[in-house]
């Protein structure tokens, strides 16, 4: 099963560099680097703490993506230890600069999805509109290079969970604490 997901994932990627153009390289560049380190998530976060309407929502979505990148780059990646695709896929051309840590699963993706899940759950339908630019960034990872199709799957899954039981225990917690 292992080799028909890694034939699948490489399918992807070679049809993926496939439909490169300049112009949607260029999209997808800006989106790549937008999800860097999550810093687009982050700034959002530090927005929303500092208003008293919108701090619950930025203290879950804080807590989703501290959750979310202790348990992607240091739990898991390190014990999955998965070659990135450029490293095993000579074919593959990467269009960003190379990256050293491994790839599964793809930081980006669950970050993005944590953040896009938690505003959605604190906001509703104004919170989601997170998911445009999260799915755009989960997205990019692949069409650069840098993530296979089920890295960036399982990141996104991780990410949405991680955020909903966030979403979960905070409410618990605050029922207990009225």
């Amino acid at each position: 099963m292992l080799d028909a997901i890694l034939a699948a994932d490489q399918a992807v990627l070679l049809f993926l560099q496939e439909l490169r153009t300049p112009a949607l390289t260029a999209v997808l560049r800006f989106f790549t680097h937008l999800g860097d380190s999550g810093a687009v998530w982050i700034a959002l976060c530090v927005v929303l703490l500092l208003f008293r309407s919108t701090r619950r929502g930025g203290v879950e979505l804080a807590l989703s993506l501290a959750v979310t990148a202790i348990l992607c780059n240091l739990v898991l990646k390190p014990i999955i230890a998965r070659e990135r695709p450029f490293l095993t896929m000579e074919e593959l051309e990467l269009i960003v600069p190379a990256l050293t840590s491994y790839s599964f699963p793809s930081g980006h993706a669950s970050s993005s999805m944590a953040a896009a899940m938690s505003l959605t759950l604190a906001y509703g339908r104004r919170g989601a509109w997170a998911f445009l630019p999260a799915g755009l960034i989960a997205f990019s990872r692949m069409y650069v290079g840098i993530h296979y199709p089920s890295d960036v799957l399982a990141g996104a899954l991780l990410g949405c969970a991680v955020a909903w039981a966030v979403h979960g225990v905070w409410r618990r917690w605050e029922r207990r604490k009225n």
